[in-house]
């Protein structure tokens, strides 16, 4: 049967007014005997079970190139989904009761694609073979809209090109995925989780490094977005970089995994020199003082030595959107798989439109932020500013004093808020009359997959690196 012309075909467009010789004779990626095939196998079958598998991988109406093809399963599927019976007569009278029937060739065209197997057990080849040829033809398509795109191209570059990953990326999201499992498999997979766990070779998320965190959440999970929040100069950013520390070099014998840290407020400088002080534990006002021993210098050596072989990635870009990130973080993943992702802060992030009220963008952030999380299929931690109200009350922050946005509280799967009571009167602004280490409060506020609690922390102002409490005590 030959293809429609060009102009009934709406993946044979071409991408610009003068011809290209990429288009010249050039027909597009299809197979006729494939989505005769498939058709025959839903009439051979009585279109129950060959219809199921198609539905379950993806198959729909616009995966045929020929437009018949098309009219013939998407009648197909208002069948199945009628619950009716199927077969080349029932579907001609379901054709001709929403006059469709001259238009696929009348009862005598049905047969003629019946006629071409005998049986329905190759459905699943030709089911493969249409879908691909299917996401061939998308990407052609999004090809030539991406070159149009850029030629009349108006708005701004990050989010135009955002849009085009976006294309593609969901193109690769449109392949077959798994369906449902029996029971057996299920249990038998429960099983070996169980074993591992009583064996202590679970493969829990990425270890936090603080041993009650870990305790109460078994680590950061993939998929998760998870909230680190506190008011400002209580030290988010320490306890961030700390958990980036422990990942990507982790103790006893868990494999470093890497981490993507966008910093929208300290440069990649700074937070490599307090990587570096804390870990070899210097105190940079010592070097600044230019009295750093010989012991300071070998430790911070050893300790850059450590963080440059290490799978960190720092962008500091101080101005990005939530397009920006997500485009970057999907860039470097794809390169170099990414264990976890840290955004020092939420409310530093700036909105792809101006124009509405900043709670509005904080909400779209949020969302961008846990979309992020689930399309990476890596727990994120983004870091968020709380309100003043806990300090003004002189009480523990709570889940209502994030800022800006109710939505923060909404999409996160895990939030966690430093608290550190306010100080009297008496006590020395600096903070001095708690000596070099100070106790801080990590409260888990929420966890939508396990319980609340608060945990103890030991701050060492020294290196501005947070440690477990029961180190220090």
């Amino acid at each position: 049967m030959p293809i429609e012309s060009k102009s009934k075909n709406r993946d044979s467009r071409p991408f610009s007014n003068s011809k290209s010789e990429l288009d010249i004779n050039r027909v597009q990626p299809h197979s006729l005997e494939a989505e005769e095939g498939l058709l025959a196998a839903c009439l051979i079958d009585g279109g129950r079970d060959v219809l199921t598998d198609c539905i379950e991988r993806k198959i729909s109406p616009q995966c045929f190139i020929k437009p018949t093809h098309e009219t013939l399963f998407k009648a197909l599927l208002e069948l199945y989904q009628e619950g009716d019976p199927i077969d080349e007569i029932l579907l001609f009278e379901h054709l001709k009761k929403i006059g469709k029937d001259e238009e696929v060739g009348g009862i005598a065209a049905i047969y003629a694609i019946k006629d071409r197997i005998q049986t329905a057990v190759h459905s699943r080849y030709f089911a493969k073979i249409v879908h691909e040829k299917y996401l061939l033809r998308r990407m052609i398509r999004t090809s030539r809209e991406t070159i149009d795109a850029c030629y009349e191209q108006q708005e701004d570059i990050e989010v135009f090109i955002e849009k085009i990953e976006q294309s593609i990326f969901e193109i690769s999201q449109d392949r077959v995925t798994d369906g449902a499992k029996t029971i057996k498999e299920a249990v038998e997979k429960a099983e070996i989780n169980i074993q591992s766990i009583l064996s202590n070779k679970q493969d829990h998320g990425v270890d936090s490094g603080f041993k009650d965190l870990d305790g109460l959440t078994y680590g950061f999970h993939a998929g998760e977005m998870v909230v680190l929040a506190a008011r400002p100069s209580v030290g988010k950013t320490s306890l961030a970089m700390n958990f980036a520390e422990n990942a990507i070099l982790p103790m006893g014998s868990r494999k470093p995994v890497g981490v993507l840290v966008f910093s929208l407020e300290m440069t990649a400088t700074q937070l490599a020199t307090r990587l570096m002080c804390g870990r070899a534990r210097v105190d940079f006002k010592r070097i600044r003082d230019k009295v750093a021993s010989k012991q300071d210098t070998s430790d911070l050596v050893q300790a850059a030595m450590e963080l440059k072989k290490a799978p960190l990635f720092i962008d500091d870009a101080s101005n990005s959107s939530i397009l920006d990130i997500r485009a970057k973080a999907r860039r470097i993943h794809s390169k170099d798989p990414l264990g976890l992702i840290i955004i020092d802060y939420l409310q530093l992030i700036r909105g792809t439109d101006a124009r509405v009220q900043r709670e509005q963008q904080i909400a779209e952030i949020s969302r961008g932020v846990k979309g992020m999380a689930k399309e990476l299929d890596i727990p994120v931690v983004v870091l968020s500013q709380l309100n003043r109200d806990s300090e003004r009350e002189n009480r523990s922050p709570r889940l209502s004093d994030l800022r800006e946005s109710g939505s923060i509280e909404q999409d996160a799967d895990v939030v966690m808020m430093l608290h550190r009571p306010k100080k009297r009167d008496d006590e020395d602004g600096d903070g001095s009359n708690f000596g070099d280490v100070e106790h801080i409060k990590l409260i888990l506020a929420k966890q939508r997959n396990g319980p609340v609690g608060e945990i103890d922390l030991a701050f060492v102002r020294r290196y501005t690196r947070y440690e477990n409490f029961h180190q220090q005590h």
